[in-house]
């Protein structure tokens, strides 16, 4: 591994030597390593980054109450990011779990095998897409959006539940889609890559004189994933001795579409995949492909955004969502050896509709807003049957809240950011969660942040209702939401002209975490609260651009998060992270090179084993402006076809599942 980590830094250096072969002395002549400002022209970091998820309105990075990363639409083409996932991936302090149905986040050392990323609130232009079964947030295919149609993501670290509610207990990620006027035309683009993997997307955009803006996209994609799977568990005759063939096909479909015009904004999107699932999960039966998944979201919302005189600005927002999920789950019911072979079936469905209005007002020396929230969940329905109906559930729901923070610029290099938020829930009752932030910057280009905050996540309609009928697991109407409390300190140093450096400190505690147990007085499943967490950790970022079009971060976390309660590492948690981001203009503005190094360290596994550490490479060449309308990218994942594998859940026989190997993809767009 580390041999295959220098071969990486050896291309890197032979890229950037005058006399290296990818390109000449010429190319990079414009390359000023010198960290001493060379005037304004020459800046890069000379208009600080501005976020508006943080505080919900529009602030720079450096004076925003969290630690924040942005990611734009270009580093999506260049590093040839496919999904949600790979995003997220690429970002300080965040790894990615696969069972190969879902993909799941983890940050700051927390990324319980099997939890369905309802610790981390997801937006779509504000728009709360967290389901309202399992809280899922999706990140894999079947998250909404095409990552072609993203403007920006960003990502608020730590808990923001004084804003935001439930969901936000280890941070935000809001992607901000483009706009008519970002296209401007007809975009035609199309991919293929291995495992029979292809993707095509129609794109219309415009902003036309009249005022009105448009945007509508609809996309397709399939693929067979691996046909050949090896699982040494199932490793016997009666189960093709291990090997899963032709189960990891995977097929979405996508729509979206949003609308201008003045002051309101009305978007809608819809996703539709069916996924099948080789693992035998659930106690399946291995290798038979009509095991799936077949899941749809919808969502649409009405904005209106103004901003008045004196300083004042009004946002209103109704919304609706869908979402639903059929699992089909084969099963031999027979007890003796001739097959009696059985679907069982999942069916959820959610759907819910809110609003929101929030006010905000800048006098001399704060920045105030007040807001509140409602949503109804109408229709919360879970069904398992086969033979017979063994759950049938009808429920609904619903909950408000109302929040408030300010923005105190005490003095000229110092800022006071306190704000709170009071929810009511129908389910469990209230819970109220505020978040402090004190802000120095004591040099022009220093910033300290002393932050604190308190954020919860409601119990779904999963862990309040959902059970069997065959007196193995039972509901639980009485759970508690899950709390944490965080403390940071964070430290953003710009150096020079193009360089710009973090150092961020945390410390967080949670209890009343959810877990799925064994109650000792009747021996059934049950959720309920019993987990508490303590972890501490220390993120290191470097980020660099340079106006030849070069530019890179590389960062390391260390994270230590441990059960209070027995004072053992959590399992799925690494204790080091370590990612390297490189861009490398090969030729002008017209080819670049993405380079992505990551290292996971080693895992825990549920059975106290572990997943071995791991380091990935990926590499995008990527080529624009060779002709009018043309863009096209090469990219290989995993360039070395390292073989690694994620701890498993408890829903699987495996401890460990193997991830993919060498991925190759090609893609071409076309703007008209």
């Amino acid at each position: 591994m580390k041999s295959r980590i220098l071969y990486v830094a050896a291309i890197t250096f032979a890229l950037l030597l005058p006399g290296g072969s990818f390109c000449s002395a010429a190319d990079f002549s414009d390359i000023d390593l010198n960290m001493t400002t060379v005037g304004d022209e020459l800046l890069l970091f000379q208009d600080i980054p501005s976020v508006f998820s943080a505080s919900k309105y529009e602030q720079k990075i450096t004076e925003a109450p969290s630690s924040v990363s942005i990611v734009t639409a270009e580093e999506i083409k260049r590093y040839g990011y496919r999904t949600l996932a790979d995003i997220l991936r690429g970002l300080r302090g965040f790894y990615i779990t696969s069972d190969r149905v879902n993909q799941y986040q983890g940050v700051r050392g927390f990324n319980r095998p099997g939890d369905s990323n309802s610790r981390f609130l997801l937006l779509v232009d504000g728009l709360r897409l967290n389901d309202s079964i399992f809280g899922a947030a999706y990140i894999d295919t079947f998250f909404i959006i095409d990552v072609d149609l993203i403007d920006r993501v960003e990502v608020i670290r730590g808990p923001s539940s004084s804003l935001y509610g439930t969901n936000a207990f280890f941070g935000v990620i809001n992607v901000i889609t483009k706009r008519g006027r970002d296209l401007q035309s007809l975009e035609v683009s199309g991919e293929g890559g291995t495992h029979d993997t292809y993707k095509g997307r129609l794109s219309y955009g415009n902003r036309y004189g009249t005022g009105l803006e448009m945007l509508l996209s609809a996309t397709k994609y399939e693929s067979e994933g691996d046909d050949r799977l090896y699982y040494p568990e199932f490793d016997t005759i009666d189960t093709n001795h291990g090997v899963a063939r032709n189960g990891d096909d995977d097929e979405v479909y996508r729509f979206f579409g949003k609308f201008a015009f003045g002051d309101f904004t009305l978007e809608g999107a819809y996703v539709d995949r069916e996924k099948r699932f080789p693992t035998a999960a659930y106690g399946t039966e291995f290798n038979d492909p009509r095991n799936r998944v077949i899941s749809e979201q919808g969502v649409g919302q009405l904005v209106y955004e103004h901003h008045f005189a004196d300083h004042f600005d009004l946002l209103a927002r109704g919304s609706y969502n869908y979402y639903s999920s059929d699992g089909n789950y084969v099963y031999d019911y027979s007890p003796t050896p001739d097959p009696f072979i059985v679907i069982n079936k999942d069916e959820f469905r959610g759907a819910w509709w809110g609003g929101e209005i929030q006010a905000t007002k800048r006098l001399q020396k704060h920045t105030l807003i007040f807001g509140g929230e409602y949503q109804n969940h109408y229709q919360q329905d879970q069904k398992n049957f086969d033979l017979a109906v063994y759950l049938d559930e009808q429920h609904d729901s619903e909950n408000w809240g109302v929040y408030i923070q300010d923005e105190y610029q005490i003095f000229d290099a110092l800022i006071l950011n306190a704000g709170v938020r009071h929810d009511e829930y129908s389910t469990f009752g209230s819970t109220t969660n505020p978040r402090l932030a004190l802000i120095y910057s004591p040099l022009e280009k220093t910033t300290l942040k002393f932050l604190y905050g308190e954020a919860f996540r409601a119990p779904n309609a999963f862990e309040f209702f959902y059970h069997d009928g065959l007196e193995t697991q039972k509901p639980n109407p009485d759970l508690e939401p899950e709390r944490i409390t965080t403390y940071e300190l964070v430290l953003e140093q710009y150096l020079g002209s193009h360089l710009h450096g973090i150092i961020n400190g945390f410390y967080y505690e949670t209890e009343d975490l959810i877990n799925l147990m064994l109650d000792p007085d009747d021996g059934l499943l049950v959720f309920d609260n019993v987990d508490e967490v303590e972890a501490m950790g220390v993120e290191l970022e470097l980020e660099g651009k340079w106006n030849s079009g070069f530019e890179g971060r590389a960062s390391y976390s260390f994270q230590e998060a441990k059960n209070r309660k027995t004072d053992q590492l959590l399992t799925n948690s690494p204790k080091h992270l370590a990612k390297l981001n490189l861009i490398v203009p090969l030729y002008k503005d017209k080819f670049l090179l993405g380079i992505e190094e990551q290292y996971v360290g080693k895992r825990k596994t549920r059975t106290d084993d572990e997943a071995g550490s791991f380091a990935v490479t990926n590499l995008t060449l990527f080529s624009q402006h060779m002709a009018e309308g043309l863009e096209f990218s090469a990219s290989v994942y995993n360039l070395f076809d390292k073989k690694f594998s994620d701890p498993a859940s408890a829903a699987h026989r495996q401890d460990t599942i193997e991830q993919d190997g060498q991925i190759l993809r090609l893609k071409i767009t076309y703007i008209f």
